[in-house]
């Protein structure tokens, strides 16, 4: 039984962290006296090439995406540029129909008509109507446009912050890259 619980010792180290006591399993230790593999200095040469390689790859990816993202909103700025005259042209269009009914109305009024006044209001007030679902309906593809393009930002949005976890330097150095990179520190 005490052989047992001293092979399990064996296995087992206590860590102390700040406090917060517990046991994990012992590591296998790298003994530097093997000659397995005996690790060489990397040149430095070698290491600034690389490190630039790194930095300009990274640099051109978010140059990319940052390409990408102003292209989008350029799109959108058109966009709202384009609702911007829709909604002027419909505004002129019901201020004609306004202005031609307001002389139509002041001509009826001066001659005697055929129509009875109940009838040019209720003519005044489809026109008003129809004006609006025309403006309504000119409006309907404009905002719809402007949900795709907001959504193709969101998209980018996540993406972009999914990538983040992708671009960790953990997924792009060998597994020597990172014993070295994780025995520095």
């Amino acid at each position: 039984m005490s052989t047992v619980q001293r092979e399990d010792d064996e296995e087992w180290e206590l860590i102390n962290d700040d406090g917060f006591v517990y046991k994990r399993k012992k590591r296998p230790r790298l003994d530097p006296t093997s000659s397995a593999a005996p690790l060489q200095p990397p040149d430095p040469a070698v290491e600034e090439k690389n490190r630039r390689r790194r930095k300009k790859r990274a640099l051109l990816k978010l140059k990319g995406k940052y390409l990408k993202e102003i292209r989008q909103w350029e799109l959108l700025s058109n966009t709202m540029k384009e609702m911007q005259e829709n909604a002027n042209v419909q505004i002129q269009k019901r201020r004609e129909v306004d202005s031609t009914r307001r002389f139509d109305e002041a001509s009826s009024s001066i001659l005697p008509s055929a129509q009875s006044t109940s009838g040019s209001t209720h003519r005044r007030l489809i026109d008003d109507l129809f004006s609006q679902a025309e403006a309504q309906e000119a409006i309907i593809p404009d905002v719809s446009n402007l949900c795709d393009v907001a959504e193709a930002l969101c998209s980018a949005q996540e993406e972009r912050l999914k990538q983040q976890f992708t671009d960790l330097p953990i997924w792009e150095s060998s597994p020597r890259e990172l014993m070295e990179a994780l025995t520095k520190q």
